[in-house]
């Protein structure tokens, strides 16, 4: 069932004033009282609504505003490359639109399923991109019961009947197991994202079965948050072990990770690769600036960013709908990953 949207109407009736007054309070014009302007205020925000004087209607071939939560703390995202080529990607398609991006950071799923409802039911977006889904994701019959165009990134499994865009992290996983199982690797270890992301749960699974299915003598994994400092503790724990106990190899769920795996590494007095190989998620600049350079999987971050940009613009014109799968990460063998000595 489809919610209607609230409009300066619905405001002005709660505030018991006119949409006049409504709207010289929003345009900080003269000629209303403060506890007037507070109370239109006040039934403004209990509403939900904003207004948006620049936005056109959908009713035409453009849409002027998308929306992107994203829950991760601000300071780890502004050192992530993975959402700044993402966002880029983004950003030149909405561009040939003449469409804004309106980008707003959160803590919880919880929180954002609300803001979403804020955005779409006062006119602030046409539609919006949800991101790092989660099983049973409350942001699924969000969108369902307002009935607001997304484009949902993640694998269909997570997304429920959301058009989605993905890449197919289960099948990557296990081309990097057995890469490093080829060059003779028989423990390996993966430091994963967090674990409560549902791509981070569908790695985790494959790289459980790969690891069986070539009966390796040790296979550890350990949970982090994606940061330097997380992917650097995972490390050391897996390194403190005793030569014949420890990984000889270990893949990293980002490259921010890898990048801090190699320095421990150094610390600790290993040399990659001869002692251990890295492999990183997600290749970047930072995968080539490294000593060693850090062999990665692959994939065009920018191209998958333009790609969900243009599917939603599909949903919103009533086409494109479903599940759009891209190109399945590939792996770039670089100077971090050798046969174990």
């Amino acid at each position: 069932m489809t919610t209607s949207r609230v409009t300066i109407k619905d405001v002005a009736a709660r505030a018991g004033v006119s949409k006049g007054a409504v709207s010289l309070a929003f345009n900080h014009k003269p000629g209303l009282s403060e506890a007037t302007r507070d109370r239109i205020f006040r039934a403004a925000r209990e509403l939900g609504w904003a207004p948006n004087p620049t936005a056109r209607t959908l009713a035409g071939s453009r849409v002027d505003v998308v929306g992107l939560a994203i829950c991760r703390p601000a300071r780890l995202l502004g050192l992530e490359p993975f959402y700044m080529e993402f966002i880029s990607g983004v950003e030149s398609v909405l561009t040939e639109h003449s469409c804004s991006l309106l980008l707003r950071l959160v803590r919880t799923v919880e929180e954002e399923a609300g803001l979403q409802d804020t955005w779409w039911r006062g006119r602030q977006i046409g539609g919006s991109i949800l991101v790092d889904f989660r099983a049973d994701d409350p942001r699924v019959a969000m969108a369902e019961r307002l009935g607001m165009p997304v484009v949902a990134v993640g694998h269909p499994s997570l997304t429920g009947g959301l058009t989605s865009v993905w890449t197919d992290d289960a099948t990557a996983v296990t081309e990097a197991v057995r890469y490093l199982a080829a060059l003779g690797h028989r423990r390996i270890a993966r430091v994963g994202g967090a674990a409560a992301l549902g791509h981070t749960a569908i790695r985790t699974a494959a790289f459980d079965e790969a690891a069986g299915a070539l009966a390796l003598a040790g296979a550890w994994q350990v949970a982090t948050d994606f940061s330097g400092d997380a992917g650097a503790r995972a490390t050391r724990s897996l390194l403190a072990a005793s030569p014949q106990d420890r990984p000889t190899a270990i893949v990293y769920d980002n490259d921010i990770m890898a990048v801090a795996g190699l320095a421990v590494a150094a610390e600790m007095g290993l040399r990659v690769p001869e002692d251990v190989s890295l492999l990183a998620w997600d290749d970047s600049q930072l995968c080539r600036l490294t000593h060693p350079t850090l062999s990665a999987m692959s994939h065009d971050v920018h191209g998958f960013g333009a790609e969900v940009a243009r599917t939603l613009f599909g949903v919103i014109m009533g086409d494109g709908a479903g599940s759009h799968p891209v190109p399945t990460p590939v792996l770039t063998p670089r100077g971090s990953t050798a046969p174990p000595r």
